[in-house]
């Protein structure tokens, strides 16, 4: 073919998929695969993110793309025939906070990537019909701020209430292939496609070696791994509360869920007490466990006025999508309103990977480590940057000048710059100042 998506004919196949799933909730796709032809894999492709880390097969984007049309060729035929061999991802670990916890990664090979991306395109296009409005990780025209914002309405509204933070542990290892399935049978029922997703379920984790072959979970980073685990939490948690749980309540209640983070917000307390209580059953049938020491009930009304917040141990608060929430004291005298800011254990995180970053690199030139520290504040900055939260990004920005200062001083063994000299050299190699760029 010539070397580019048509993206009408795709845009227009996306549209009728949606349309099918949308009219008969009920309906078991049965053929799905016609859709991916070499047109679709292209357009795969050109959503395939080029700058990650390589797979076990060292293959890079930049390589891949040498014969990329005889690649995409020869993956189509592969994963139509059912030739295609899904390979084992490659596991690595990152800091989750400012201890010794990791959390575990897996890098698929590129054409792996590609391929996801393909049969994620048609499975979106019939799950966004069914998804509900509470859950807003990985979907399309959805974000994390979306979620918070949505979050700071209710308890904007509520005065606070009370909140059940839930941590599902180890969720991504813990999911169940058996169960995927069935949830996958109500919908999808194509033999091409329920086939690659089980290879890819049961491809294995290449980890200082050798490889294993869990019987549970899906991959943290594979490109299908977010929207199988959207798939899992929608008939566990999404549609057990909807058509459930709230029915039952006796007052106000949303729930809030970004992939496998989510809260609950509860304007009586005797229904967040029966719901904390029914979600570890709930979670258990579908073989899933809370985290005992980081899911909790946390009282959250707003402080009454003029109170000065000096409980025992003064009002709770609560973490969500990396910021923690709480109640803060207001410009009027005695006055509370609902804040957030970056929680610790998130800029400790950020903080420990600049110190790493500046220390590996601090004989690289000048204006190199410039851009690239400018880059990581300017990456902080989109996502914590919302209202309230400015003293938060300064201080960080704050932190991550003095590493580099502490860093540069260490290019050789004769401290070189005094921090008035630095002021100065900061002059001409300024680090992007915070702001905020987010109204939630």
């Amino acid at each position: 073919m010539s070397g580019s998506p048509n993206l009408g004919s795709i845009s227009t196949r996306l549209r009728r998929i949606a349309e099918l799933a949308r009219e008969d909730r009920e309906r078991s796709f049965m053929s799905l695969a016609h859709n991916i032809d070499e047109h679709w894999l292209w357009e795969a492709y050109s959503r395939t993110r080029k700058d990650g880390a390589a797979g076990i097969d060292g293959q890079t984007a930049k390589q891949y793309a040498q014969d990329l049309g005889g690649n995409l060729r020869s993956l189509l035929g592969r994963f139509k025939s059912g030739l295609y061999r899904a390979p084992p991802v490659k596991r690595v670990h990152i800091p989750k906070g400012s201890g010794s916890e990791t959390r575990p990664i897996g890098i698929p090979t590129f054409e792996d990537k590609v391929l996801q991306r393909a049969v994620a395109m048609v499975l979106e296009a019939v799950y966004e019909e069914d998804f509900l409005d509470c859950s807003y990780g990985f979907r399309p025209g959805r974000s994390a701020h979306d979620a918070l914002r949505v979050l700071s309405q209710e308890l904007s509204e509520l005065g606070g209430g009370w909140v059940l933070e839930v941590d599902i542990r180890s969720f991504f290892d813990e999911l169940s292939h058996e169960h995927l399935r069935s949830f996958l049978d109500r919908r999808v029922r194509d033999g091409v496609i329920r086939k690659a997703i089980g290879k890819w379920l049961q491809a294995g984790v290449m980890e200082e070696g050798s490889v294993r072959h869990p019987e549970r979970g899906t991959p943290q980073g594979g490109v299908i791994s977010p929207l199988l685990a959207n798939i899992y939490l929608h008939e566990v948690v999404d549609r057990w509360f909807a058509e459930e749980v709230q029915p039952r309540l006796r007052g106000r209640a949303r729930l809030v869920r970004f992939a496998d983070d989510l809260v609950i917000v509860f304007a009586d307390e005797h229904d967040a007490r029966r719901v904390a209580e029914a979600l570890p059953k709930r979670l258990a049938r579908f073989g899933l466990r809370l985290h005992p020491e980081k899911t909790r009930l946390v009282s959250f009304r707003r402080p009454r006025w003029g109170s000065n917040g000096s409980g025992p141990q003064g009002p709770e608060t609560f973490t969500f999508l990396g910021f923690t929430h709480f109640w803060g004291k207001g410009r009027k005298p005695g006055s509370w309103v609902y804040k957030r800011k970056t929680a610790a254990s998130r800029l400790t995180r950020s903080l420990l990977r600049v110190q790493q970053w500046s220390r590996r690199w601090r004989h690289a030139p000048i204006r190199w480590q410039q851009q690239q520290l400018s880059r990581r504040l300017r990456g902080h900055y989109a996502y914590y940057g919302i209202i309230g939260n400015y003293r938060a990004l300064d201080n960080f920005h704050r932190q991550v000048t003095r590493i580099w200062w502490k860093w540069l001083n260490r290019r050789s063994q004769k401290r070189s710059m005094l921090w008035e000299r630095f002021n100065r050299f900061l002059g001409a190699h300024p680090l992007p100042r915070p702001r905020i760029v987010h109204a939630v």
